[in-house]
């Protein structure tokens, strides 16, 4: 009896009764169309008028079902009601696309039919059925006029088989409603689906998202690693000449402060930038630029000579960021993996395009990845490409060179 009664036909039962119940003022309207071609007919008592209205009431459900919010109520009653399988999803948002608002109109459509059909045989049939199991047991309901029972079947067989015979009409009352809810379910994933357009777009939603995550986990790693790095380099060096050095201490204790200061105001700002991520907001990654490498030079705790060529202020905004990272992490990989005998050499040229070149000794020994790391260059090259702008990482001359070259027009203003 599962199939016919368990917990899942019910729910789908319910969902055909709702379905008739959204068919019935389609049907009404259908019936007064009816009404006015058969002037004085009495469109209840007869089924070929029934039928008609019933005709009639169809497509004007589907023209209904066209607009773009009847997807996703239907979805969602499909969703809790027709019992569907977890590897078949149905769509989540409204039909924009013209093959959506027909598949979703194809649904309402069977929807309401096949509801309709289905609650007035259950009107009609449930009483009448019990009527039949209770003819043998109540004289009064034989007696009736309103039962009006053949003489053919006023007979004892005939009373006898009566409850098998109504317990019949109850079991095929239920065998129908189980096979029309079993065909919605089958036709919820086609016709609610996801369309193509639908799962492009939702390729492109998970796309962005990810750029989302990765400009974070670039902005995260950028700005707190150099200055966890900056930090242990600063506080190493305190501790071996805390009883011989005390200035040394002292500015080492104030380059600590000032860059810890600095890379809490940068986190403030990225967690800010989720924040507007969430609720819909902009999504331009704050930050310093090319005006701030002083001060990230004062304390990134390393001998840099730095060397500035043309003006650092006709660098766009968006384009200064990136290349302030650029360098950030250049100088937070000379502060890991370099050498301690020479500077490191930082030349910033802007021209015709921003050039970075950043040289540090190669280090004493092969340097140690940590496990998960290694991210940085790989940072870098993903910073310059945004920009339509390329890095190179690699031994030159005896040390380690970082170069970058970027335009001064991002993609995004060009297509302007």
């Amino acid at each position: 009896m599962r199939p016919l009664l368990g917990r899942r036909a019910r729910l789908r039962w319910l969902h055909l009764i709702i379905g008739g119940a959204l068919l019935m003022p389609y049907f009404l309207v259908g019936t007064v169309i009816v009404g006015l071609y058969s002037p004085g007919a009495d469109v209840f008592s007869s089924p070929a008028h029934q039928l008609s209205a019933f005709a009639y009431a169809l497509p004007m459900a589907a023209v209904t079902a066209l607009l773009p919010l009847a997807r996703p109520l239907s979805a969602a009653a499909a969703r809790a009601l027709c019992g569907l399988p977890a590897d078949r999803p149905l769509a989540d948002g409204p039909a924009r696309t013209r093959q959506a608002r027909i598949r979703s109109a194809a649904w309402f459509t069977l929807h309401v039919g096949l509801g309709g059909i289905i609650s007035g045989m259950t009107l009609a049939l449930v009483p009448f059925a019990v009527g039949v199991v209770a003819l043998p047991f109540l004289t009064a309901v034989r007696d009736s006029a309103v039962t009006g029972l053949p003489e053919a079947l006023d007979r004892p067989w005939a009373l006898a088989l009566a409850p098998v015979a109504g317990v019949a009409m109850l079991a095929a009352l239920a065998g129908c409603a189980a096979a029309a809810g079993a065909l919605l379910a089958d036709r919820a994933p086609v016709l609610l689906g996801p369309t193509p357009d639908d799962r492009l777009a939702a390729a492109e939603r998970r796309a962005a998202e990810l750029a989302v995550r990765n400009r974070l986990a670039r902005e995260l790693h950028d700005s707190v690693g150099h200055a966890l790095s900056a930090v242990t380099l600063q506080a190493g060096a305190a501790r071996r000449v805390l009883d011989t050095d005390p200035e040394f201490v002292r500015d080492a204790l104030t380059a600590i402060e000032e860059t810890t200061r600095r890379t809490v105001d940068e986190l403030d700002a990225v967690l800010g930038l989720l924040r507007k991520d969430d609720d819909g907001g902009q999504d331009e990654v704050p930050g310093p630029g090319l005006d701030a490498v002083d001060e990230l030079l004062a304390h990134c705790g390393l001998s840099v000579a730095y060397t500035a060529e043309g003006d650092p202020g006709a660098v766009p905004a968006a384009v200064s960021r990136q290349a302030y990272r650029i360098v950030q992490e250049g100088l937070s990989n000379a502060l890991r993996h370099g050498g301690r005998d020479e500077p490191v050499r930082l030349r910033i040229a802007v021209g015709a395009r921003l050039e970075i070149v950043l040289d540090s000794p190669l280090p004493d020994r092969p340097p140690v990845v940590r496990p998960g790391g290694g991210r940085g260059l790989r940072g870098i090259a993903e910073r310059a490409v945004l920009l339509g702008g390329r890095t190179e990482a690699g031994a030159h001359d005896g040390r380690w060179r970082l170069t970058a070259a970027l335009p001064l027009h991002t993609p995004e203003q060009e297509r302007r």
